[in-house]
This record gives C-alpha cells, sequence and structure tokens, in this order.
C-alpha cells in the first residue's frame, strides 16, 4: 500500500467549550508526520471531543491548532478531508447486521464515488473493480486483519467479531481512504493486556507507514506522544506515557451528539 505522507500535529492553548462547561482546555500538541499520539485520560474527561476537534469534527472555542499546514478552526473541511475516523461510538461506528465484505464493499464504493477522478470514472468497470480490491486488500494488511481466519471469511457479520477483530476492521475501512491522519476512539476498551499489546503494535505499524495516528486510550503505551486529559478539564502533553494532569475547569465528555450535528453542517 503506497503510504500518504503523515500530517503534522501542532496545537497551542487548544480548547472546547460547551454548554456544561469545558470539554478540553490547554492542549499543547508538536507532533510530526507519520507520529503516534495517544489522547490518555478516564472516560468523561474529553477525550473523544478532542480527537473530533483535531479532525475538523468539532470546532475548538479557543487557542490554535494546525493539522497539515491546515489551520482549526478556519479550514476544518480540508482537514476533514486528509484525516479519517476508525471507530467513534456515535459518530463512526460499524453496522452489526452487517458482513465484513459489505461494510468494505460500501466503502470502496464511497471512496470512489466522491474521491475519484473523472479519469478514474471512465476507466472499464473490470480495472476500477481491480483497483477497488487492491486498495482494500492494502487496508486489512495494514491493519492485520486476515478474513480467512474469521468463522466465515468475509461473510462473517460484525456482530460476531471479537473486539479486536472490530477495531482492525474499523481501521481497516477509514485507512482505505488513504488518509494522511488516522484517528482512533476507545482503542484499549475491553481489550485484555495482550490484545491491548496487539492493538498498539498495529497502530503504531500504521505510523512507521506514513500516516499520523491520534489514539483515545486509558493507559498510553510507552514511547508515544501522550496527552493527557484529567478531571480538570486541561492537558499535558509529552513523549512518553507518564504524565501528570493540570488545574483548570471541569471537564465534561459532552459530546458525542454535538459532535454528530457538527459533522452534519460540514
Amino acid at each position: 500500500m503506497d503510504s500518504p505522507h503523515g500530517a503534522a500535529v501542532t496545537a497551542e492553548d487548544f480548547g472546547l467549550k460547551g454548554p456544561r462547561g469545558w470539554a478540553f482546555r490547554s492542549v499543547r500538541i508538536d507532533a510530526g508526520p507519520g507520529a503516534l499520539v495517544a489522547i490518555e485520560g478516564p472516560s468523561g474527561s474529553g477525550r473523544t471531543c478532542l480527537l473530533l476537534a483535531l479532525t475538523g469534527r468539532m470546532r475548538p472555542s479557543e487557542g490554535r491548532a494546525e493539522i497539515g499546514g491546515l489551520r482549526l478552526p478556519r479550514q476544518m473541511a480540508a482537514v476533514r478531508r486528509i484525516s479519517a475516523l476508525g471507530p467513534v461510538p456515535g459518530v463512526s461506528e460499524l453496522d452489526p447486521a452487517l458482513t465484513v465484505s459489505e461494510h468494505l464493499r460500501e466503502r470502496a464504493l464511497l471512496q470512489h464515488r466522491f474521491d475519484g477522478s473523472l479519469r478514474a470514472l471512465l476507466r472499464p468497470r473490470a480495472e476500477r473493480a481491480a483497483t477497488a480490491r487492491a486498495r482494500i486488500d492494502a487496508a486489512l494488511d495494514a491493519a492485520g486483519l486476515d478474513p480467512t481466519t474469521l468463522p466465515k471469511a468475509e461473510r462473517t457479520s460484525v456482530r460476531d467479531l471479537e473486539r479486536l477483530e472490530a477495531l482492525r476492521l474499523s481501521v481497516a475501512l477509514a485507512l482505505i481512504g488513504r488518509p494522511r491522519l488516522l484517528a482512533v476512539d476507545d482503542t484499549d476498551l475491553k481489550l485484555s493486556d495482550a490484545e491491548r499489546a496487539e492493538a498498539w503494535e498495529m497502530l503504531r505499524s500504521v505510523a512507521a507507514g506514513g500516516t499520523t495516528v491520534i489514539a483515545v486510550c486509558s493507559q498510553a503505551p510507552e514511547g508515544a506522544i501522550t496527552v493527557r486529559t484529567g478531571s480538570a478539564g486541561t492537558t499535558d502533553t509529552t513523549d512518553t506515557a507518564e504524565t501528570t494532569d493540570a488545574p483548570g475547569a471541569t471537564a465534561t465528555e459532552e459530546g458525542t451528539a454535538d459532535a454528530i450535528a457538527e459533522t452534519g453542517r460540514a
């Protein structure tokens, strides 16, 4: 898979305030292309809001940020075009009634319809199908998901996938669009220690391939650029998993509904 050049992520005094107070505030990030950034914190500390703000899905209230040289909030639409969401509850969830194959075909068709050039649209159908299949296979490989190992191969329903398999599928779907930035929510939710290690190894591999990765988690892996959200609603950033909270306003994870609304307006 031809890896895109990852998007550098920088932020200074970045914050988002909603009806119930600050979701996050005073965020500082300096991550180069192809970095692995972990947003670490307890549920309800603004982690998802920060993830969505950095991908252009929620409008920040203060501070500045740049994603691949694109400024937020001025260029939110452009940031959305170079970023892709893995699993985010209420925003980009898998449909449990669909099979793995149906999810992959649907995403490839959408990618072709909205991102394909006129020249690509005029290619013979067989050539377009082969190109789509190659892109799907490359994304599956990058996400470490081998459909032949599933109970019914690609005909396996999402409801029958293990948590780690579902995570890999969500990442593969996001990578079909070859984004410069991949965003993943709840990375380590309901995973065993061994599965958590596999999930982080997958994301490290994606980042090493050139795609910048931002992942929400309860515990950041060693070596990641870590942004920690805390009950105080502020953040601290470090190049290791060891961080400290800073004082500030009360944080709330408001937001998935607000995020959906923001996405719909975009």
